[in-house]
């Protein structure tokens, strides 16, 4: 394909709820403008951007997917991104790598929990957006109730640039306000074609009424044309096209366009959209970032003649290939083969084989300029979120702030030997997807796993089985609870054994007392007069601990309680590091039993954001859960409550929250402390771990 310089690019993120028609709406941009040779569907499994196996057994997109459109001299880079919150990083990852967000609702559900998160995202950025209401030829399809219900519930700045002639079943036609002219299509059309006619008498006053708010719109866009508009003096097309564009990059105004992917109405009016309002990555501010090496910010200019730095927003593991990475040119021009600096992994990095993606297929290039998207294969050690830039002008980008995850779980493998595979295949799909955490649990024995809900680690088990050929399943994960004393108690630990030749002999008492949360262990040496030597009192402290590893109560390390060795004996010939070791061990048996030993679990801090009327409902649940509730305050839009809950309450609670609130609630958490377990379930956990035990010992 050809080579585009910055000011002929335009870079879009289609965002919207799981199921609105992004992916199609893709599909058809790229199919009516000629750059894909096939009108795919999603029910077929052959849509232009929704490739991967697992997408095509679901039915919707998991991963963030590149296309591109050729139109009108213009290269249009499209984002196709998740729409299910589970995979929420990868549409982070595309509004970031993007200039606009085109957020797509469907004519027959409307705003919906998926679009009312992207639009915050957006909002964030303080991005660009445009609105398209798909899918206008399904049943039950309304467009004036889907533009009252985002003025509702996302924007009151919303303005129809085009409004539809039919609906559902009916749709046949799209009236352009710009132009005021109607586009008829022409039944059974592959590619949009339509005959531009005079707007039909019995849609003149409708017409009129968003006519009328267009203009108002665009006019108070202008100060000029405003006084104008006061005046009665009528404004042109090519005046209201300039100031849409002026108020979209604004904030001012968010125009809404129509239309229908199966059957190809709207795209073209889309297209010419997206390249008229949509701006050029040369007509954008120039992002902030700093010199690599120090703390001096740099603006990062988006000139094709500037210093290269580009951004690698997502890394995909390919069989065969290895590690592909996709970038956004932010700043100058880079070639096939070109070295480049990623500064703070202290590496160059050699880009072969640059490429442009189509969906799966990626088509090499001579050069990408500045604002353009790009792919290359086989980086030696560069990663999501890497800058790579000149290296005469090392430059360091700020990070795409990927969201953390939500539900932890613990996944084991289905058949013994395949520990090491499990490791390498669970790193490579954090590369892929930085929301997606792991970790060894060494205490719990356990490979910890963290995502954003149930579906996202369903589908990381079902990557793994698929790229890496490694079968796992996800478990309860353990939690680390911990054991203290509440009295204090005194004895003896002796280990004495004489099993011919040189025996083994220990002895000491001990004294053990609590320590406030939060203080550890400590051990305080009080022998007198050479009873222990002092070269085996070390090791009393160290069976101590060894035995507090493992617990009074339920088998977890005991924490929190100060010990004093007071008194002893020993054998000149019998005694040794190891003897003293047993005796220390025995005494922390026999004294701590003694010592009203108690469960500990950890309480975590949770911050729950949840709509006015759920508010009943989460904290009744928090309650439910163990919960003390700490409080709630209005907090983005929503009512946010605090409260410390047991960790061991919390499994897959993002899914019930997601039931209760419909989508729109979310939390976060951290650790707060150790707390107490109430005596009825320390001795449920207490059981549990013993069969724990007897379960291992087989």
């Amino acid at each position: 394909m050809r080579v585009y310089t910055g000011d002929a690019i335009r870079n879009v993120a289609v965002v919207g709820h799981g199921a609105s028609g992004k992916t199609s709406l893709i599909d058809a941009l790229a199919f009516v403008s000629g750059s894909s040779k096939r009108h795919g569907s999603v029910p077929d499994g052959t849509a232009l951007t929704d490739y991967t196996p697992d997408e095509i057994d679901r039915q919707y997109s998991i991963n963030l997917a590149l296309a591109h459109v050729e139109w009108q001299q213009t290269k249009i880079n499209l984002i196709d991104t998740p729409g299910y919150l589970d995979f929420l990083g990868d549409a982070i990852a595309g509004l970031y790598a993007a200039d606009v967000a085109l957020v797509v609702v469907s004519a027959t559900s409307g705003v919906e929990v998926g679009t009312e998160k992207v639009w915050e995202f957006a909002a964030e950025r303080n991005m660009p957006r445009m609105l398209f209401v798909s899918l206008m030829d399904k049943e039950h399809a309304n467009f004036e109730k889907v533009f009252e219900d985002i003025r509702d519930r996302i924007t009151p700045k919303v303005v129809p640039i085009e409004v539809p002639v039919g609906e559902g079943p009916e749709f046949h036609g799209i009236i352009n306000l710009f132009s005021k002219k109607c586009h008829m299509y022409k039944k059974g059309t592959k590619t949009g074609e339509f005959e531009e006619v005079d707007i039909p008498s019995e849609y003149q006053e409708i017409f009129e009424k968003y006519s009328e708010v267009l203009t108002e719109n665009v006019a108070e866009v202008d100060d000029e044309l405003i006084e104008r508009y006061l005046e009665g003096e009528e404004i042109s097309s090519a005046e209201a096209l300039a100031a849409a564009k002026k108020g979209m990059a604004a904030g001012q105004i968010y125009p809404l366009l129509c239309g229908s992917a199966t059957l190809t109405y709207g795209i073209r009016a889309l297209l010419n959209k997206l390249k008229e309002l949509v701006p050029a990555p040369t007509e954008l501010q120039p992002r902030m970032g700093q010199v690599w090496g120090s703390a001096e910010e740099v603006e990062v200019v988006p000139t094709d003649d500037g210093p290269f730095v580009a951004q690698v927003f997502k890394t995909i593991s390919e069989p065969h290939v290895g590690d592909v990475s996709l970038f956004r040119v932010w700043s100058g021009t880079v070639q096939n083969g070109a070295e480049e600096l990623n500064g703070p992994r202290e590496t160059t990095e050699k880009l072969n084989h640059l490429s442009v993606a189509q969906g799966k297929d990626r088509e090499e290039v001579a050069e990408l300029h500045a604002g353009d998207i790009g792919v290359v294969a086989k980086l030696k050690n560069t990663h999501t979120n890497d800058t790579l830039s000149s290296v005469d002008s090392p430059t360091v980008l700020p990070k795409i702030p990927f969201p953390g995850p939500l539900i932890v779980m613990a996944m084991e493998v289905s058949q013994r030997g395949q520990e090491d595979k499990l490791v390498m295949g669970l790193q490579k799909l954090h590369e892929e997807d930085p929301t997606f955490q792991h970790e060894y649990n060494s205490e719990l024995r356990q490979t910890i796993v963290r995502g954003r809900g149930e579906r996202h680690l369903e589908v990381i088990v079902g990557r793994l089985e698929r790229k890496f050929g490694v079968k796992a399943q996800l478990t309860r994960p353990g939690i680390a609870y911990r054991e203290t004393l509440a009295g204090k108690g005194e004895g003896q630990g002796k280990h004495k054994k004489q099993s011919g030749g040189r025996g083994q002999y220990g002895d000491c008492w001990v004294r053990i007392a609590p320590l406030p949360s939060g203080r550890g262990y400590e051990f305080h040496n009080k022998i007198v007069g050479g009873v222990i030597p002092g070269k085996y009192v070390p090791a009393v402290d160290k069976g101590i601990q060894e035995a507090a590893a493992r617990g009074v109560v339920a088998g977890y390390q005991v924490v929190d309680f100060s010990v004093e060795c007071y008194d002893g004996s020993h054998h000149s010939v019998d005694s040794s590091e190891q003897a003293f070791r047993m005796a220390g061990i025995q005494a922390f048996r026999n004294v701590a039993r003694s010592c009203k030993p108690v469960l500990l679990e950890p309480i975590v801090e949770v911050e729950v954001w949840t709509p006015d009327d759920c508010l009943g409902d989460v904290m009744g649940d928090l309650s439910g859960r163990r919960g003390h509730i700490l409080g709630s305050e209005p907090d983005k839009g929503l009512l946010k409550i605090t409260a410390r809950v047991p960790e061991a309450e919390l499994y897959k609670y993002s899914t019930q929250l997601h039931s209760m609130t419909h989508g729109r609630g979310t939390f976060s958490w951290k650790f707060h402390r150790y707390e107490r377990v109430p005596p009825d379930i320390a001795k449920e956990v207490a059981a549990e771990r013993a069969k724990e035990k007897e379960t291992a010992n087989k």
